[in-house]
């Protein structure tokens, strides 16, 4: 938990999409469905509506101030709510001020407005009252509890970790990195816009057994492979995520905006439990950069990473379907 030196709200602001439009190039506008956004995923996803030609996105937002933001008795004045846009991946942040709804109420409201070009694939959306106190201008007295995603290309509003899944020959590949690993049935590129998977199609049966649609043996075994993949990919892409992190001065490292910070977010509660996350992004920074630690940590970013790809079931699974099979054959 981070520590202010003034007085704060308690609670959290609360944010909700209420629509959205894209702009097209033709100069008409869109009115995207609501099934564009989610307020359980906290995601919007501009490209619900398959338009390849839009300019830009106005996103309507609705905040909420916690209890006491408009209390006589306040330690801050010049009261202002910032929805603000960040893009870690293009280094753009937009930020606008909400306009409040009723005089002494605590709902703002107001449009944000999405630069297509500004934006690659995820940015994220938080929304800060900021005050002034004790003479300073601009502090923050209360923030939302969770930033939301701002997803210019999917078409679901799904928060979680995406992956681009892309069949090569490895020894073919016009990517010579992949050349050097001919004899690997998968590869994980984590310092993609999004993680990419790689599989090998030189490996001999590996397509048609994930691209198997069969209830028997086949379909364990392709299970398996599966969690076996997805423990790799959720390890690479943690160890993608906490090899750049930004830190600052005199509070630590910080979260990423884009799918990196959603990795860290999901695992860091495996890897350190019962800790904040916060707390356990900070103790990941000081055993990677420290002098102990951070082989141990390993076995837990591990364990993680098989929560994660679920492969526990899927062995049990395949164990289960091993047995009936071996119960059958002998009557």
């Amino acid at each position: 938990m981070k520590i202010y030196p003034y007085k704060r709200l308690n609670r959290p602001v609360v944010l909700r999409v209420t629509s959205v439009s894209l702009r097209l190039s033709d100069g008409t506008r869109d009115q995207l469905e609501t099934t564009a956004y989610s307020t359980q995923q906290q995601t919007v996803a501009l490209g619900i509506a398959g338009h390849t030609d839009w300019v830009s996105a106005t996103i309507d937002l609705s905040a909420t101030l916690p209890p006491g933001a408009n209390a006589p008795d306040a330690a801050w004045s010049d009261l202002r709510v910032l929805a603000v846009l960040t893009d870690g991946e293009t280094n753009v942040r937009t930020s606008v001020d909400l306009t409040r709804d009723a005089e002494d109420g605590r709902d703002w409201s107001g449009p944000l407005e999405v630069l297509r070009d500004d934006h690659l694939g995820r940015a994220s959306l938080a929304v800060y009252a900021v005050g002034t106190v004790d003479g300073v201008h601009g502090r923050s007295i209360a923030e939302i509890d969770r930033s939301w995603i701002v997803d210019t290309v999917s078409d679901d509003p799904v928060r979680g970790l995406q992956l681009d899944v892309q069949k090569a020959s490895f020894r073919k590949s016009s990517r010579e990195w992949l050349q050097a690993y001919a004899d690997a049935p998968w590869l994980v590129d984590a310092s993609a816009r999004v993680p990419t998977v790689f599989v090998n199609t030189d490996v001999e049966g590996v397509i048609g057994l994930l691209g198997s649609s069969g209830s028997g043996v086949d379909s364990k075994v392709r299970d398996l492979l599966v969690a076996q993949m997805a423990t790799d990919v959720w390890t690479a892409v943690f160890h993608g995520a906490i090899g750049d992190l930004e830190v600052e001065p005199g509070s630590g490292p910080v979260f990423p905006t884009d799918w990196q910070g959603e990795v860290l977010r999901e695992m860091l509660p495996d890897v350190f439990p019962g800790v904040q996350v916060e707390e356990a992004l900070r103790q990941v920074h000081r055993r990677r950069t420290g002098d102990s630690g951070w082989v141990e940590l390993q076995t837990r970013i591990h364990y993680a990473a098989v929560r994660r790809a679920d492969a526990t079931r899927a062995l049990a699974y395949a164990i289960r379907s091993l047995e009936q099979m071996n119960r059958e054959s002998e009557t």
